[in-house]
């Protein structure tokens, strides 16, 4: 069995590679391929069936002895997913369309939420942290023909993300913008919401959204819990006076699980 001294060390090297190849993004994509590299390890360590095993057998008192590494690597690994996705939105402009692993194994996961969102040609959908390579508001409006706007608190993010879309999304029904959501007019519109995984204060955002949603919005959060909460903010119990969990989607060879709310 994996030990937690053995756990504690692989932690505490891929920590070490986030903090390293965070530092050295300069906005050209030299150092892509070694992030690449070490972001598609961590995925395959999150989703790997014996490391799971190995987390779930560790005692409690033995995690919480983690939860400070746990909780830097949550904020690391984002970070680098977000520096990530530039670098792969930057090989675009230079015609680079190869996909990492990681990338795929998202685009997979997207695939599989089409059917519990049910979103059609009639559906406004908005994406809460669209990242500088907007696969999901791409993906659903090919799909469906809904319109998606995204969002995203990283202007540079915003900018490439609107390179991505003009490339890959040309006639598309697609709007990325820099801003909060409480500044947004189109959030009442909105009948999907879907909540990157990367996106630290969802629940915060969540409570906030009551008051600015219609009555039939569904929210989609994206999560990740037990060993997945290493790679993901976890699922905490949401305010049920304003929400109720309709739906839980859990997938085991995935980097992250959904829950699905509607207005209680």
């Amino acid at each position: 069995m994996i030990t937690l001294v053995h756990f504690q060390t692989c932690l505490s090297e891929f920590a070490e590679k986030f903090d390293k190849l965070a530092s050295k993004y300069d906005h050209t994509i030299q150092h892509s391929s070694e992030l690449e590299a070490v972001i598609n390890d961590y995925s395959r360590f999150v989703t790997d069936q014996e490391n799971k095993a190995a987390w779930e057998q560790l005692e409690q008192s033995e995690l919480e002895e983690l939860d400070s590494l746990v909780g830097e690597l949550r904020n690391k690994s984002a970070l680098c997913v977000a520096i990530m996705e530039k670098y792969r939105a930057l090989k675009l402009e230079n015609g680079d369309v190869q996909i990492a692993d990681y990338f795929k194994n998202i685009e997979e996961c997207i695939d599989k939420e089409f059917g519990s969102f049910h979103v059609t040609s009639e559906s406004s959908v908005l994406l809460v942290g669209s990242g500088s390579f907007p696969m999901t508001p791409l993906l659903i409006a090919k799909r469906t023909g809904a319109k998606v706007v995204g969002i995203d608190i990283d202007e540079e993010s915003i900018t490439l993300g609107q390179k991505v879309v003009e490339t890959l999304g040309a006639g598309l029904k697609i709007r990325l913008e820099s801003t909060l959501l409480e500044d947004l007019d189109y959030t009442r519109e909105a009948t999907h919401i879907i909540f990157s995984s990367t996106v630290a204060p969802k629940y915060e955002l969540l409570d906030q959204l009551h008051a600015l949603t219609n009555a039939q919005v569904v929210v989609a959060m994206r999560y990740g819990d037990q060993i997945k909460s290493l790679f993901n903010y976890p699922m905490r119990e949401a305010d049920s006076s304003k929400w109720k969990l309709v739906d839980q989607i859990l997938r085991p060879d995935d980097v992250f699980d959904i829950a699905l709310y509607q207005k209680a």
